[in-house]
């Protein structure tokens, strides 16, 4: 990586913006990615402005890189003010925002936090939304370690995981 996007990204993760899970949220969305073992969830409440339902705050859990970590907090900021249909046509290299133009190789984490907002923005069915609420003490979703411990602990259909196309 260049020497300047390793210091953006570097300051994106001394301070990463909504790391966590979000008890309260109104949807939540799950990627992986099978070539480089990383994992992103994120979560979105809404709030109702001027009519509209538009995207209040977002939060995240990664098991990825630094730069998918610094590309989903900068994108949880980004989103903030947008409706769902808008947030959901933003392009990878949009997410990114300040960090600029992801190299080729990179380009794979951006990826990562658009598939993870595009689940939890996509509707959902009456069962998709009982599936990633079926947690005991968690009503509304799982931690991202949660679901992996249990994908470990139940035999047939456990963990249910979106990988992300590969690139061309």
């Amino acid at each position: 990586m260049k020497e300047e996007l390793e210091k953006k990204v570097a300051d994106a993760i001394r301070d990463p913006k909504n790391v966590g899970e979000m008890p309260d949220a109104d949807s939540v969305g799950t990627v992986g990615n099978s070539e480089c073992g990383e994992m992103l969830r994120m979560w979105v409440k809404y709030k109702e402005q001027d009519g509209e339902k538009i995207i209040d705050k977002a939060s995240f859990q990664s098991f990825g890189c630094e730069t998918a970590i610094a590309v989903a907090s900068l994108a949880t900021e980004l989103i903030k003010g947008k409706t769902a249909d808008e947030a959901i046509q933003l392009k990878p290299e949009e997410l990114s925002g300040e960090l600029g133009p992801l190299p080729p190789m990179k380009i794979h984490c951006a990826e990562l936090v658009q598939g993870a907002l595009r689940s939890a923005l996509s509707p959902q069915t009456e069962e998709q939304k009982k599936e990633s609420t079926a947690q005991p003490g968690n009503e509304l979703s799982p931690t991202l370690q949660d679901s992996l411990n249990e994908g470990q602990s139940q035999s047939g259909d456990g963990l249910k995981i979106k990988f992300l196309d590969e690139p061309n």
